[in-house]
């Protein structure tokens, strides 16, 4: 007899008593002593016996399945990020799927179907680039299962979310550099379709205003930031026809680009332009100059969003009540930024 193939009829047969007195056992049931229980899972542990946690699990009508939707899994931000998630989903008694959409509409909607079909209690999302429209989240609602953002997030009444403040990063950001004496900011941004994205923007021309900078609308550089467009980034600012002394880039991977490029053509960072970047990319702190940076917890963003998660699978679909909860963004101050003054000081 195959340890694979044991079942509670085979069980049942061997200590000649029910099939049902052994399914309660190892159920725990009240209804058997627990000398009988004692005894069968001896026997049950003897014979090497599984139990099926999906099939009971599905009679129960849950999986103890979360599903976790991610576009890169190689950007730190969200390898950071489904760390927390699993800690916590384990410490739940949940397991995960992780799932990413490589920032692709169509592969998005189809892993919400492949989720759906493998009846995960509840959805983790960080939105693709291409996500425009949310038509594919509504088997979800229609389901009752909940769902939660984190990091990237769509503008949907009755939604939960776990972010940083792009819009106070944005500015913080914007901030840093007008301190450092630059006065014509290039921003590179993301796809405005995404929140995340118009917040980062909102926090860079807030800070313009304030320090009564003005804005030029061809200061704003959009693209999906990857390093090529970086790279393509730099070679239109560099077409400018004004004098640019510093970027903040959404994120740290245009960024980077930019700055290899920038250095190929005897561009000195700082002191010619300043950049700052956005995430905390590990590469961030190893290359030449080191690259100033927002810092986004990714860790416990996942942390934070699963306890949310579970919390709204537990409380059901009756009682769940969509939350945002923020977290506070930090500035790390390194070399791309810190720009040498004619006093001699950064």
């Amino acid at each position: 007899m195959e340890n694979n193939k044991i079942t509670i009829h085979d069980i049942a047969r061997i200590l000649k008593i029910d099939s049902s007195t052994v399914s309660r056992a190892l159920n725990d049931s009240d209804r058997v002593t627990q000398k009988t229980k004692d005894k069968i899972l001896a026997k049950a542990q003897e014979l090497g016996y599984q139990r099926n946690h999906l099939a009971s699990n599905l009679r129960k009508s849950k999986t103890y399945t979360l599903g976790v939707i991610v576009p890169r899994i190689s950007r730190h931000l969200f390898s950071s990020a489904i760390a927390g998630v699993e800690e916590t989903a384990y410490k739940m008694g949940y397991n995960v799927i992780i799932c990413q959409s490589l920032e692709q509409l169509e592969r998005e909607r189809n892993i919400v179907g492949t989720l759906l079909a493998n009846r995960v209690d509840g959805v983790l999302l960080s939105v693709s680039m291409e996500t425009i429209n949310y038509d594919h989240l509504q088997g979800l609602k229609q389901r009752n299962i909940p769902f939660v953002f984190f990091d990237r997030h769509c503008n949907i009444s009755d939604n939960s979310n776990v972010l940083i403040d792009d819009y106070q990063a944005g500015f913080d950001a914007t901030e840093h550099l007008i301190g450092q004496g630059c006065k014509h900011i290039v921003h590179f941004s993301g796809p405005q379709n995404l929140e995340i994205y118009k917040n980062r923007l909102k926090g860079y021309l807030s800070a313009l205003q304030i320090y009564d900078i003005e804005f030029r609308k061809d200061l704003i550089i959009e693209s999906r930031l990857m390093e090529i467009d970086g790279v393509e980034n730099a070679k239109l600012l560099l077409e400018l026809p004004y004098k640019i002394d510093g970027i903040f880039s959404a994120n740290d991977i245009a960024a980077i680009g930019a700055m290899q490029y920038l250095k190929q053509q005897g561009i000195r960072i700082p002191e010619d332009i300043a950049v700052v970047g956005f995430s905390n990319e590990p590469i961030s702190a190893l290359i030449e100059p080191s690259l100033t940076t927002i810092d986004q917890p990714g860790f416990k963003i996942g942390k934070t969003a699963t306890t949310l998660l579970i919390s709204q699978i537990h409380e059901g679909a009756t009682k769940m009540k969509s939350e945002t909860i923020i977290l506070k963004p930090n500035l790390i101050e390194r070399k791309s930024s810190l720009r040498k003054f004619e006093s001699g000081n950064y």
